[in-house]
């Protein structure tokens, strides 16, 4: 089985057929002993019914106790053999399946680090989800088509040879009924394919408006579009389960037929058996054979039914998979060196320039306007933005990311310690308690590690659901702050916060960034009034650049949005309140796994 942090290899993304049997391959070891396992264990089964038949030819029939009584020990010992078979053949195939379990596991995760910001706009949540959920569990069940699917083809040939020397016309009629059987059943794998394909799209879909529901009930109340997403939802559950209902229409009809028709092959097999013993063409000892011969091919016949409905689910779950793995990250060509010395970033699209080691504020009436701008400073969208002159996307992504951090008020808070959250890319026990200390100092957190039973060793659940909203943005802004960039960009870092807790972080961002390049953007006076340089955004376009001092005397529009005290300050409030729940989606998602990965 895969190790935790071994290399699960380069999978073959040609088509899902092709990464089943890449799973295959990269076992050939387990994959081989499950065959040989699962084909002795299958034929083994074979052996009951001709040990029978010799018991009753050349013990019972002529009365020879001995033959009789050593026939008897020959049954036994063959079940019990074959009984221990089939419990290490179980283990290995369990083996097989958890092997191909963990390495789709960790192809998929390694695969989405590598995407990073780029998987949000390329893969929905709901996609994610489902593929790790539930398409990771049928790809690893299809592989039992290694070991008891191998060993049901071996059987038919092994029982097919043995009926032959019974009787030819016996052996063709089993040689030529599971081509039927497969004739009757191929064209419900194939159907069966496409429902469920279909109906892994719409479980993606609505495991998507789970997400969004668990993440954004609160601004659907305040807004009023609770009944609206309900009746989405509603209405995307019952086509799912409408789906649901066709795929369960074409399983039932494949495992019905997978009882079935073995049956009535038994009784086709027996009845014309039964015709041979009573012309005398066979012993009685040989139709009890007969019999159990294709008795014991039920169960390879029905093997291989099971095996083509779990592969045909494999195959759809596969392609979900390859579909995901064949997804890029935005081409990284850049080739030139980033620049030795804090520099200046500038945005020509805004007008903003942001001067090394100042704090910066970027101030408007939309945030979405402030956010595109940390978007193109930190590079997560194309742009034409430069760094000491040189263009970002002309610098490799790495040495970027290295430099300059981007610290969504959103961004993902994994499940573990609080000591773990905040330690991003470095080694939580490695991290200097002193270190810890003043980050948490700086971000006003003290407060929150005191609260907590273990201190900063409390487990903290996934997007730190048993904390508040503002405790949750101070632990974000302790993260970035222990990350110590060269440049920081902060969204919001205090929208969360009440106003005496929002005026300390505010003071204590300062010395903590002291000397370093700082951006944050906000319309809170009380963090303007800190910042060394404020850019007063409209539509998109610096308006106006100063102290948040002069601003405020001489533009009437920054006056409005950051004061309030006039019937246009309403507005622009009514604006920033509007437009935020529209941006904290747009504008923070693409940015999450990126800043993850640099942060935690």
């Amino acid at each position: 089985m895969i190790e935790a942090y071994a290399d699960p290899g380069e999978p073959d993304c040609r088509g899902g057929w092709r990464y089943l049997w890449w799973l295959v391959t990269r076992q050939p070891g387990r994959s081989v002993s499950g065959a040989l396992l699962g084909s002795v264990w299958m034929v083994l089964l074979s052996a009951t019914p001709y040990l029978m038949a010799r018991a009753i030819d050349q013990g019972l029939q002529p009365g020879r106790m001995g033959a009789l009584a050593g026939w008897t020990a020959a049954l036994f010992a063959a079940q019990a053999f074959n009984a221990w078979l089939s419990i290490m053949r179980h283990r290995v195939m369990t083996r097989v399946r958890m092997d191909a379990n963990f390495r789709t596991v960790k192809v998929v995760v390694g695969h989405a680090v590598r995407l990073g910001a780029a998987l949000p706009g390329r893969a929905g949540a709901g996609e994610v989800v489902t593929i790790g959920v539930g398409d990771v569990q049928t790809i690893s069940s299809a592989l039992t088509v290694v070991g008891p699917g191998v060993g049901a083809v071996v059987a038919y040939l092994v029982v097919a040879g043995l009926l032959l020397s019974v009787s030819a016309r016996l052996a063709a009629v089993v040689l030529l009924g599971v081509p039927v059987i497969a004739l009757i059943v191929g064209p419900l794998m194939g159907r069966l394919q496409g429902t469920e394909a279909e109906y892994r799209e719409r479980q993606g879909v609505l495991t998507a408006r789970i997400g969004d529901l668990a993440g954004g009930l609160r601004v659907l109340n305040g807004l009023g579009g609770k009944g609206l997403f309900a009746d989405a939802f509603r209405r995307d559950s019952r086509r799912l389960r409408e789906q649901g209902y066709r795929v369960g229409s074409v399983t039932s009809w494949m495992q019905a037929l997978g009882m079935g028709l073995p049956t009535l092959f038994l009784a086709v097999v027996t009845w014309l058996a039964a015709r041979l013993a009573v012309r005398g063409d066979i012993t009685v000892g040989e139709l009890v054979a007969v019999y159990g011969y294709v008795a014991v091919m039920v169960r390879p016949v029905a093997f291989l039914i099971e095996c083509g409905y779990m592969l045909s689910r494999g195959v759809v779950a596969a392609r979900r998979v390859v579909r995901l793995l064949r997804l890029e990250p935005e081409p990284d060509g850049g080739t030139r060196d980033a620049p030795a010395e804090p520099s200046v970033l500038h945005d020509p699209e805004s007008g903003v320039r942001v001067l090394p080691g100042r704090l910066t504020a970027l101030a408007g009436a939309r945030p979405a306007d402030a956010a595109a701008v940390v978007d193109r400073l930190g590079r997560y969208t194309p742009s034409e933005a430069t760094w000491g002159g040189v263009r970002l996307d002309e610098i490799p992504l790495p040495r970027v990311r290295e430099r300059i951090l981007v610290a969504d008020n959103e961004a993902d808070l994994f499940a573990g310690t609080l000591r773990e959250l905040v330690a991003g890319r470095r080694e939580p026990e490695d991290t200097d308690e002193a270190v810890i200390a003043r980050a948490v100092h700086a971000a006003v957190a003290d407060d929150i590690v005191q609260g907590l039973p273990d201190g900063l060793d409390s487990a903290i659940a996934a997007q730190g659901r048993n904390l508040s909203g503002g405790q949750r943005q101070r632990v974000r802004l302790v993260r970035a702050l222990l990350a110590d960039p060269e440049v920081l960009l902060a969204v919001e870092p205090t929208s969360a916060l009440d106003a005496h807790t929002e005026a300390a972080v505010a003071d204590r961002l300062r010395d903590a960034r002291e000397g370093r390049t700082t951006v944050v953007t906000t319309t809170s006076p009380l963090v303007l009034d800190r910042v060394d340089t404020v850019y007063y955004l409209v539509d998109g376009k610096v308006a106006a650049t100063g102290s948040h001092a002069r601003l405020l005397a001489e533009e009437p529009g920054y006056r409005a949005l950051v004061a309030r005290d006039t019937s246009t300050a309403d507005t622009a409030g009514t604006n920033h309140r509007t437009d935020t729940a529209a941006t904290n989606h747009t504008a923070d998602t693409a940015r999450t796994a990126d800043a993850e990965e640099v942060v935690g």
